[in-house]
């Protein structure tokens, strides 16, 4: 007979599967529907898009993340954001949420520093690189087998279309959130596992 320690209970893995899920739906919806009124609205949103190196558009920094130019924009970011986001909301919201709030507010802020000058960046592909460098390694980090073969999973999948991402030789296409995103997930991980506490031993 085993010996339970109290409050170890917590949520079943079904219930975090479901509540990741309601998680990334809406948000994916959330982006639609921001890119429909900005459709009906003559592209009134596409302003609070990024311009480097201006003082007010730090206040953008945040909402570029939610905001696309166009439909065919915020298509292609839909799948890459619903499954690794649901894949990371799975270790818990709150740390989802820390993660998510880091990525964003590190690549807007390192976009507004490093993008050229009179551009306009904004769509959340930024955090999608973050979400695959935090995937990418943090089961190496945190050294769990599952971590690690999701990992080993998500880079098979999206590995290329990142390194594609990442090339500065792509009209129209901002690398350098790219790659921002990518590193500040890479270093979420680092920081994140090494504040987790190692697990307490049970006697049975």
């Amino acid at each position: 007979m085993g010996t339970e320690l109290n409050g170890s209970r917590g949520w079943s893995r079904g219930d975090r599967a479901k509540t990741a899920a309601k998680v990334m739906v809406g948000w994916v919806a959330l982006l639609w529907l921001l890119e429909v009124i900005d459709a009906a609205s003559g592209h009134a949103l596409d302003g609070l898009g990024i311009t480097p190196r201006t003082p007010s558009e730090l206040i953008d920094v945040v909402p570029a993340a939610f905001i696309h130019f166009g439909f065919a924009h915020v298509a292609a970011n839909t799948v890459p954001l619903l499954v690794m986001g649901f894949l990371t909301a799975l270790g818990g919201l709150r740390r989802f949420a820390a993660i998510c709030a880091v990525i964003i507010v590190a690549d807007g802020l390192g976009v507004w520093l490093m993008a050229p000058a009179h551009t306009n960046t904004a769509g959340v592909s930024g955090l999608i690189f973050g979400l695959f460098g935090f995937l990418l390694v943090t089961g190496f980090v945190e050294r769990k087998a599952l971590g690690v073969l999701v990992g080993l999973v998500v880079g098979a999948v999206w590995g290329t279309s990142i390194l594609i991402g990442l090339a500065p030789t792509q009209s129209g296409v901002s690398w350098q959130a790219h790659l921002i995103g990518l590193v500040s997930g890479v270093a979420t991980a680092f920081w994140l596992g090494r504040r987790t506490p190692a697990a307490p031993a049970l006697i049975r």
